[in-house]
């Protein structure tokens, strides 16, 4: 899983994931994570999703933002639309090819086509900051895509996803039908297309879910479960925001992948086959087989299980953004830094702080990995652990040495000041 910040106070409260289920976040954990589907009605908890995306602002997108693909998809009729249809050049001066056309999109949305964003966790501000606080509520990385579809007609045929989704509804209504799963926590390589006659004969069967979702009314379906939807008489738009599980699976990728690393060490496995092996006959080669895999369950054993947890943290980590900087506005702050500079952590960027075999300190903070003295390890620990701090009070340190530990951490984008406002 994801952990949170080292030292920063757990959420208790998962304000995401509570407005996405109305439920305990125990509760949900036990009864539906990666289990089961969970239909979550407005009208029981008040939801609207407007301040994340209504219709005006996917005129917006479509229109005046310079969309290019891939954040665009367009399907009709369970097909994906060729890109070459709904995309131009972008006139003088922005000569790029595959910029969004309006126009076209209208065409073809007139004509009953869905239209598909496609990453608005990095492209619309509302969701990226909702995207990634469920995603540090839920310990797993997310995306969002909207869909737009026209009254009375279905984008996309009975399948499955290889990540579990909330549908949040944004506008209109639409039928959704779900049922049980050809196959349970699929894997990102075991898409639905490789078993089409299995979702079909299934799509079929009587559904474990088959409800109308209205604005505010959230589904969450875990990974595996087939669905399809049709907006009924208006044009209906929702999220999804798709969870990209850690999975036992990745861990047994990074044990995998360690094996090749440590087992190509040992001159026994890099020997070669006798001279006129005669590879058609596996008896010929069993006991040389046998020899190995013996070799390769001696090498797992001395596979290490913290770094196997470090690789799949590193994955993980990789895969989320923190919130981005103001380049200009942090650059000048950082160079006027007082001792009454607040420096703030930056937001959603995971951290953590380890001792080096040199006597060094690593911070880890999301992608990326930055060594200081060990002199500067209280000044971070503090950090770390509450969030926020005026540049004088970080503990342990020389009045010089703050401000220099302070303007690597925010030229590094590890910290930020928060009074920095971009353009001044």
């Amino acid at each position: 899983m994801d952990p949170a910040p080292q030292g920063r106070a757990e959420q208790p409260l998962r304000p995401a994931l509570r407005r996405c289920t109305n439920t305990e976040p125990e509760v949900f954990a036990r009864e539906h994570w990666g289990r089961h589907p969970l239909l979550t009605r407005a009208a029981d908890t008040g939801n609207t999703f407007t301040d994340l995306l209504d219709l005006a602002a996917v005129d917006e997108l479509l229109s005046r933002r310079g969309l290019r693909t891939p954040f665009l998809r367009i399907a009709k009729d369970g097909q994906v639309v060729d890109p070459k249809r709904f995309t131009t050049s972008g006139g003088a001066g922005a000569e790029v090819a595959d910029q969004v056309s309006s126009d076209a999109v209208l065409r073809l949305f007139a004509e009953g086509s869905t239209v598909v964003l496609q990453g608005l966790h990095r492209l619309w501000p509302p969701l990226i900051e909702f995207a990634d606080q469920l995603a540090a509520d839920l310990g797993h990385p997310t995306q969002v895509n909207a869909y737009v579809t026209p009254p009375s007609s279905r984008g996309f045929d009975p399948h499955y996803d290889v990540h579990d989704v909330f549908v949040l509804q944004v506008a209109g209504q639409k039928h959704w039908t779900i049922h049980e799963p050809v196959l349970r926590d699929p894997l990102r390589t075991q898409v639905w297309t490789d078993r089409r006659e299995d979702v079909a004969a299934a799509a079929t069967r009587e559904p474990v879910v088959d409800a109308v979702l209205e604005p505010g009314d959230v589904l969450y379906l875990p990974r595996g479960f087939l669905h399809s939807a049709t907006a009924l008489g208006e044009i209906s738009a929702h999220l999804t925001i798709g969870v990209h599980s850690v999975t036992r699976w990745g861990a047994a990728e990074a044990a995998l992948d360690l094996l090749r690393s440590l087992a190509a060490e040992d001159p026994a496995l890099r020997g070669s086959l006798p001279l006129g092996v005669d590879l058609a006959r596996p008896d010929s080669i069993r006991d040389h087989v046998a020899t190995v895999i013996a070799g390769l369950q001696e090498w797992l054993g001395r596979v290490d299980p913290d770094e196997i947890a470090e690789q799949l943290r590193a994955r993980t980590w990789a895969q989320v953004r923190p919130e981005p900087v103001a380049p200009l506005a942090q650059a000048t702050a950082a160079a006027a830094l007082t001792a009454d500079t607040v420096l703030r952590l930056r937001p959603r960027l995971r951290c953590a702080l380890r001792d080096g075999d040199d006597g060094r300190v690593t911070l880890v903070g999301g992608r990326r990995t930055h060594t200081f003295p060990s002199s500067v390890r209280d000044a971070l620990t503090e950090l770390l652990a509450v969030g926020e701090l005026k540049v004088g009070d970080l503990p342990g340190l020389a009045p010089e040495d703050r401000i220099t530990l302070a303007r690597r951490l925010v030229t590094e984008s590890v910290a930020v000041v928060p009074d920095a406002v971009p353009g001044s």
